[in-house]
């Protein structure tokens, strides 16, 4: 897979996943364009490679923070805090 096809994955796996952001969807979306408009005229192999990789970490935090939420919930639904 090219890096550039990477991105574009990577770019929209994180928007995908804005859409349950708490301070909303369009707060995340400008962080997230930003982000990646800063480092668009990178040219390097090496560094593309060590930022996707920031990215999918980013990604994997992300999930997590969204499947500890999810617990909380359930746990305030059938035990008494």
């Amino acid at each position: 897979m090219s890096q550039r096809s990477e991105v574009i994955r990577l770019y929209k796996t994180l928007l995908h996943l804005g859409r349950d952001y708490p301070k909303g969807f369009d707060y995340f979306k400008t962080r997230l364009k930003s982000a990646f408009m800063k480092n668009k005229d990178v040219e390097d192999p090496g560094q593309i490679k060590a930022m996707i990789a920031r990215g999918e970490f980013v990604v994997k935090e992300i999930e997590a923070l969204y499947m500890l939420r999810k617990y909380r919930t359930l746990k305030k639904r059938y035990y008494e805090s």
